[in-house]
C-alpha cells in the first residue's frame, strides 16, 4: 500500500508509468530490449573512447581532453536516466522516493546545460586552433582546457539550480503519477500543487537561453574558422582543417537537433504524449550512442590509436 494520501498529505514518492500508449506487456519487452541493447552500446562506445585516451599519451592535447570529457559526460547523463527506464519497462512501473525524483530532474536539466557548455567549449578550441594557431599552444593547454571544463559542469549545476529550488517551494498533494519513463521537470511540475506558469515559463527560459547562447558562439566561431580556412593556401591544410571540424560540427548538430525537437514537440498542441517523452529519451540517449561512433569514424588520430592499442594487446597481429 502507496505512502500517500492523495487528498490530504504531501506526496512523499512517485510512481513512474512510463509511455502511457505502451503499458501491454509486449511493447514493454521491445522497449526493454530496444534500450538495453542501446545502453550497452553508449557504454561499450564511449569506455572505448576513454580507454584509447588514457592508453595513447598521443592523444593527451586539449581537443582530445576535450573529446574524453565529453565520453565521460555521455555516460553520466545516460545513467541518469535509461537504468531507471529499464525498471519501468519491465515492472510496469516504478515507485521513487520524493527525494529521488528531484535528485534525477535535478541531474537531467544539468547535465543538459553542461553538455551545451562543452559543445561551445569545444567551438572555441577549434576556433583558437584554426584562426590563432601561433598563440594557441600558450592559450589552450591541458591544465586550462580541465579549468574550464569544470567551470562548464558548475555552470549547468547552477544553471538548474534556481529552477529546482523555487519547485520545491511548491506543496505536491495530488497525484504522484508521473507521466514519463523518468522524472522529467515537466512532468514532475505538472503535479506541483499551486499556479506553476512561472516555474514552468522559467524552466523554458533557461533551457532556450543555454541552447541558443551556445548555438550563436558555435556558429559564429565556425563563422570565423571557416574564413580562415579559405585563406589557407595548401590544398592538404584546408582538408585537414574542414575534416577536423566535421567531426565537431555533426557531434553539435546531433545534440541541438534532437534537443530543438524535443523544445519545440513540447510546445506544438496535440502532440501525443508518447511523442513527447520518446523526444525526452532520444535528448538523453541519442547522442551518447552517435558521439564514439562519430568520433571513432571520422577522427583519424582516434582511429589508428585504437588500432595500435589492439595490436600492442596481441588482439590484432603487429605488422611485420
Amino acid at each position: 500500500m502507496s505512502a500517500i494520501n492523495q487528498t490530504t498529505s504531501q506526496v512523499q514518492e512517485f510512481i513512474i508509468l512510463g509511455f502511457p500508449g505502451m503499458r501491454d506487456q509486449e511493447s514493454r519487452k521491445i522497449l526493454f530490449a530496444v534500450f538495453l541493447a542501446m545502453y550497452i552500446f553508449i557504454l561499450l562506445g564511449n569506455f572505448l573512447l576513454i580507454f584509447i585516451f588514457i592508453s595513447d599519451r598521443n592523444l593527451h592535447t586539449p581537443m582530445y581532453v576535450l573529446v574524453c570529457g565529453l565520453a565521460i559526460l555521455d555516460l553520466v547523463i545516460s545513467t541518469n536516466t535509461v537504468p531507471s527506464m529499464l525498471v519501468v519497462f519491465k515492472l510496469e512501473s516504478r515507485i521513487a522516493s520524493f527525494a529521488a525524483c528531484f535528485t534525477q530532474t535535478m541531474f537531467w536539466l544539468s547535465l543538459y546545460s553542461t553538455e551545451s557548455f562543452i559543445l561551445t567549449l569545444m567551438a572555441y578550441d577549434r576556433y583558437m586552433a584554426i584562426c590563432n594557431p601561433l598563440h594557441y599552444p600558450n592559450i589552450m593547454n591541458n591544465s586550462r582546457i580541465l579549468k574550464l571544463m569544470v567551470c562548464c559542469w558548475v555552470g549547468g549545476f547552477l544553471s538548474a539550480t534556481p529552477g529546482i529550488a523555487y519547485t520545491l517551494t511548491f506543496s505536491f498533494c495530488g497525484s504522484n503519477k508521473v507521466n514519463h519513463c523518468f522524472c522529467d521537470y515537466s512532468s514532475v511540475l505538472a503535479l506541483a500543487c499551486g499556479n506553476i506558469m512561472i516555474a514552468s515559463y522559467y524552466g523554458l527560459a533557461v533551457g532556450l537561453s543555454v541552447l541558443v547562447f551556445s548555438l550563436m558562439y558555435i556558429l559564429y566561431s565556425y563563422m570565423r574558422i571557416i574564413s580562415s580556412v579559405l585563406k589557407i593556401a595548401s590544398i592538404d591544410g584546408r582538408l585537414k582543417a574542414f575534416y577536423t571540424c566535421g567531426t565537431h560540427l555533426l557531434v553539435i548538430s546531433v545534440f541541438f537537433f534532437v534537443a530543438g525537437g524535443v523544445f519545440i514537440s513540447y510546445r506544438i498542441p496535440g502532440t501525443s504524449v508518447d511523442m513527447r517523452i520518446m523526444g525526452a529519451i532520444f535528448q538523453n540517449v541519442f547522442p551518447a550512442l552517435m558521439n564514439p561512433v562519430i568520433y571513432c569514424l571520422r577522427t583519424k588520430e582516434i582511429r589508428d590509436s585504437f588500432v595500435k592499442t589492439l595490436r600492442k594487446t596481441r588482439v590484432l597481429p603487429k605488422r611485420i
